[in-house]
């Protein structure tokens, strides 16, 4: 897998991928927490001096979210004036929480399924035995994954920027291996995994092997969690109590998560995980549908021009683990686009064209777009969510 090897060996990197670049240090290391750099300890790695820089994130492609990484630096040289005041005999795994994390979307693509392919592509052969290193952490970050941390790191400690001391390792690994959005391919696995494994992972994080979770039907009616967007954000239901309204007339219990930074993720899981369906407007909070159970049924809203998003980011994830997706396609009447730009512009009739490549197009469709439901159309869409939604309850009853 690696290449563009350096420092006879003792550094290894591979930079030959369009989204994320990996540096293997193949000595005991030392961390300068103040410089974020990594010095090699045998000193016979010290008689041709390397130094090789990386930032951390996998997404290596997009200047905006680079911007927010510390870079890192590898060096084959004796430490300056720094002895270890903490020695782990366990490599480091060193990876940024910086570029777009807190938005659920980028921390579950970016960090968490890069996270778990790392794991399972390099760390195999260590038997999972390593020390997490997390730059650019931010605390309201790190409170809200502390227990999938703690899932992904086992017995050892996890070290972020707040270092207090100097730590040393048995070796590092300088950055995430990430294969494509929101995917796993199996056949680059030493030991194939799945995005269905992933979902695995997560369900252990969040439901201990004592916990018990209960499952209520209220009046035998279907759970329906609607992910909410609200507030100054764009893609919002403007008309979102009629649409609950109308979902607990034909049989729902409805339950509404707005998620932010300071939800539980455990309350969360907890509550789609007891759901029957998950409804929501195309939005990084649709990234919850790994908390879904497979057979369970998963409504994405789609605003005009998000098709190729919609369905890669979340309708094909859906899918392989097992849900029963479905899609609301917005029409112009139901695009507040149509006030701004009228029914016959391009923007409305022509998304792909009116897009073509340019970034500031396509931000028309994410920032400025809410949606107005068309309810005589949407209730027919949550009729057929209520029948499969039965249909699910009744056989995990």
């Amino acid at each position: 897998m690696l290449s563009d090897t350096s420092g006879n060996g003792v550094i290894t990197c591979d930079r030959s991928h369009d989204i994320f670049d990996i540096c293997i240090v193949n000595s005991p290391t030392l961390l300068d927490k103040a410089s974020l750099t990594l010095f090699t300890l045998d000193p016979n790695t010290w008689t041709h001096q390397t130094q090789v820089k990386i930032h951390p994130y996998p997404l290596k492609d997009d200047k905006t979210a680079m911007s927010y990484v510390n870079e890192v630096t590898i060096i084959t040289s004796a430490p300056p004036k720094l002895t270890c005041g903490v020695t782990h005999h366990s490599p480091a795994l060193v990876f940024s929480a910086g570029g777009f994390s807190g938005n659920f979307y980028h921390d579950i693509n970016e960090i968490f399924i890069p996270l778990f392919i790392t794991i399972n592509s390099i760390f195999h052969k260590y038997d999972r035995d390593i020390v997490f290193v997390i730059t650019d952490v931010r605390i309201g970050w790190f409170q809200k994954y502390a227990e999938l941390l703690s899932a992904f790191s086992g017995r050892h400690p996890i070290i972020t920027n707040n270092l207090t001391t100097t730590h040393c390792f048995s070796a590092a690994i300088i950055g995430l291996i990430k294969h494509g959005e929101m995917i796993i391919d199996p056949t680059l696995l030493p030991n194939p995994k799945t995005l269905f494994d992933f979902y695995a992972f997560l369900k252990k994080a969040y439901i201990k092997g004592d916990t018990t979770i209960f499952y209520p039907n209220v009046r035998h009616r279907p759970n329906l969690t609607l992910v909410s967007r609200s507030g100054n954000v764009s893609r919002v239901i403007l008309n979102q109590e009629e649409m609950i309204k109308a979902a607990e007339e034909i049989g729902f219990s409805v339950h509404v998560l707005e998620p932010s930074i300071n939800t539980s993720m455990v309350n969360a899981y907890n509550l789609i995980h007891t759901s029957h369906a998950m409804l929501g407007v195309h939005g990084a909070g649709l990234t919850h549908l790994f908390f879904l159970r497979p057979g369970s049924v998963f409504v994405q809203v789609m605003p005009i021009g998000t098709d190729w998003a919609s369905r890669t980011y979340y309708g094909n994830p859906a899918k392989k683990l097992g849900m029963e997706y479905m899609e609301y396609r917005i029409e112009a009447n139901e695009s507040s686009l149509i006030e701004s730009y009228g029914a016959d512009s391009l923007v409305i009739k022509d998304p792909t064209t009116f897009f073509d490549g340019k970034w500031a197009n396509k931000q028309k469709y994410l920032k400025e777009q809410n949606v107005k439901l068309d309810m005589v159309r949407f209730r027919k869409c949550l009729t057929k969510v209520y029948r499969k939604a039965k249909i699910f309850m009744n056989k995990v009853s």
